[in-house]
């Protein structure tokens, strides 16, 4: 396939091996070594290659940069959903750390190692700790773009595949949910008419807010129904049919069905007299519908004493209550939508420990009175006359 031959400087008498070879559009190829066992180690190396279909044009994957992978990126997935909320300020942490020129094929898997720790050593944009499950999330997002531009011809590899994992393993064991003190608590303080808020003149000023049952209705709502924040606020009244929700537009893209309980048909009993026929939307405030409700609900959270407890706790609430009072993991899998039971393995846990506390009941059935009535028995049949 191709010509190896030593060269000769008439200048200076040095030697050089020297490979020809025409690549397979035809353009002819000659690279200049020092030593001999390296120009015969490049031409194996090209034969070999060729014979496999493996071989790759130096040239072909140098004009890509992380900007043409990005904008190839947003064509084709900035319809996902939470793309515009989440994943593009992913996006834009990578673009701002590696500059949007970068060539693809000069990032390498140390570069990635990089700033996957150095990422994990800047705090958030509130001064906290950032959680390894947040450094996930966003090296999840360039293995996926990577994994893209290898399959759009810009890349011949992804380098995170020349490496280990650079996912953090992630901590799921525990999981906060609130307790029945908690839920009665927030619940009280999501509906309370007259808050403190902080003044000028004085450190603090009563102001009575003129709706304070939207706040309530949606966290009540969350916590008997294990629903997700969005699925909770764009929830539609022709969702809710035959003592079912019914839930299209999911996190894994998979229709479910949500049992609605007593509470929760008595919640939207009320709210559905309160609101009438004036919007679509289950949950709306002053007629528009919610779009998010973190500043209320986290100050809730503030006035109920209540720490480390985010909207996503509400979803841990209902499931932890729910096997902790005899639910099956199996229903509970379905009804909050896990793909794999592993997922709701989490709450296996709290079965058991109910179940040893459930079996104490038991305690001093075959004690005391019970047995000494066993003793009775069995000494009339002779067993114990030697006793």
């Amino acid at each position: 396939m191709g010509t190896f031959r030593k060269i000769v400087s008439y200048k200076t008498g040095k030697v050089s091996w020297q490979i020809d070879y025409l690549d397979p559009d035809g353009k002819r190829i000659r690279k200049n070594f020092k030593k001999q066992k390296g120009a015969k180690a490049h031409l194996a190396k090209y034969e070999n290659d060729i014979n496999n279909g493996d071989y790759v044009d130096p040239q072909k994957y140098r004009k890509a940069t992380l900007k043409d992978l990005i904008e190839k990126y947003e064509e084709n997935y900035s319809h996902q959903a939470g793309y515009s909320t989440s994943k593009k300020y992913l996006i834009d942490f990578i673009k701002g750390y590696f500059g949007e020129n970068k060539p693809l094929f000069n990032i390498r898997y140390v570069d990635l190692e990089t700033f996957r720790n150095r990422l994990k050593q800047t705090p958030t944009k509130h001064k906290k700790d950032r959680a390894d499950a947040s450094v996930n999330r966003c090296m999840a997002c360039i293995r996926h773009m990577l994994g893209k531009s290898v399959e759009w011809e810009m890349i011949k590899q992804n380098p995170l595949e020349m490496g280990q994992s650079l996912m953090f393993k992630e901590n799921n064991e525990r999981l906060r949910y609130l307790s029945e003190d908690e839920i009665n608590k927030l619940l009280a303080e999501c509906s309370r008419q007259v808050i403190k808020l902080p003044s000028k003149k004085s450190r603090t000023k009563s102001v009575k807010r003129a709706d304070v049952d939207y706040l309530r209705n949606i966290v009540e709502c969350a916590i008997n129904s294990g629903m997700r924040k969005e699925e909770v606020l764009s929830l539609k009244w022709k969702q809710i049919r035959d003592g079912l929700i019914y839930l299209d537009k999911t996190k894994g893209k998979k229709k479910r069905q949500v049992p609605i309980n007593k509470t929760l048909a008595q919640l939207f009993g009320t709210v559905r007299k309160k609101q009438g026929l004036t919007s679509e939307y289950v949950f709306v405030y002053q007629g528009k519908r919610i779009k998010d409700v973190k500043t209320a609900y986290n100050a809730a959270l503030k006035r109920a004493g209540i720490l480390d407890a985010n909207f996503h706790t509400l979803r841990h609430t209902f499931a932890s209550h729910f096997v902790m009072r005899g639910g099956s993991l199996k229903a509970l899998q379905e009804m909050l939508g896990h793909s794999n039971i592993k997922t709701t393995m989490r709450y296996a846990h709290l079965s058991q420990e109910h179940k040893k506390e459930a079996v104490k009941l038991l305690d001093g059935l075959t004690t005391s009175n019970s047995m000494s009535f066993y003793v009775t028995n069995s000494d009339k049949s002779g067993l114990l006359q030697n006793t």
